[in-house]
């Protein structure tokens, strides 16, 4: 083979192999574009709504377990009672969006909260397409500014005094509820109530809320007392009694060590 001859072969081959990669490139970016155009129809083509989350925020003073409550502030049913919410913003996750409500009303961080479920009855919002997703979460009253209170028009109301609320917002509240109660029967979740300390007598009043039925004083004191894992402190409080009742804490490294030791919690 001539030296021309032999040029013009590796031409050839090279613009061979220039035009097979050209037209792969072609074919991918062809069928890249008619995969997001078929993402773009498909996504197009179905309904859009809007996700909302819904708070039921449970607070404990005197003796009665409360949700936190407000007036609506919009039609559809303006003025009438509502839980705390709002809805979920494009850059949030549902968590984020809970987060941003609670601390709107409370103006507390960490609190413990939890998903209770997703309601989305066709027309459980008469303003709207509007899945909403409730959380309960459970506030320290110590800690609550009651201005805020004023700003939202808001109020604590119990438990056993709730009012007709807004859209499907009480079946919420039964919701969380039960689900509240199935969680303090096996998890320590009941001492977020308080601000780290607290009487035995108010603890055993706080489950009594949370159940709403009575529970022998000393069964529960011997429940409490078999798991070890309080820290009885060297202050009382004396505010109902001249005797007074010892200040307790949860101990949390205790707990994990309870539970290692293939213990369950149960109250």
């Amino acid at each position: 083979m001539t030296e021309p001859e032999s040029c013009r072969n590796c031409f050839s081959r090279f613009f061979n192999i220039r035009s097979w990669r050209f037209e792969i490139a072609s074919n991918f970016f062809r069928k890249n574009s008619t995969l997001k155009i078929m993402i773009s129809t498909y996504y197009s083509n179905n309904s859009t709504f809007f996700v909302a989350v819904d708070c039921i925020i449970f607070g404990f003073k005197d003796k009665d377990l409360h949700i936190l409550l407000t007036r609506r502030p919009v039609e559809p049913q303006s003025g009438q009672w509502s839980l705390m919410g709002g809805f979920m913003e494009e850059n949030e996750s549902l968590d984020q969006a809970a987060e941003k409500v609670l601390y709107r009303y409370t103006q507390q961080k960490g609190i413990y909260m939890e998903q209770v479920k997703a309601y989305g009855d066709v027309n459980r919002d008469t303003g709207g397409r509007v899945v909403s997703v409730a959380f309960y979460a459970l506030v320290r009253l110590e800690e609550f500014d009651t201005s805020l209170a004023r700003k939202f028009d808001a109020r604590w109301v119990k438990i056993q005094q709730l009012p007709k609320l807004v859209f499907d917002h009480n079946r919420m509240v039964e919701d969380a509820l039960t689900l509240l109660r199935y969680k303090t029967s096996m998890q320590p979740i009941i001492f977020n109530f308080f601000d780290k300390k607290f009487t035995l007598p108010a603890l055993q009043d706080l489950y009594e809320a949370i159940y709403q039925t009575p529970i022998d004083k000393r069964n529960f004191r011997k429940k409490i007392a078999s798991m070890q894992i309080l820290d009885k402190l060297n202050i009382k409080d004396k505010t109902s009694s001249k005797r007074g009742a010892h200040y307790y804490a949860f101990n949390e490294k205790k707990y994990q060590q309870f539970i290692r030791e293939g213990k369950r919690f149960s109250l």
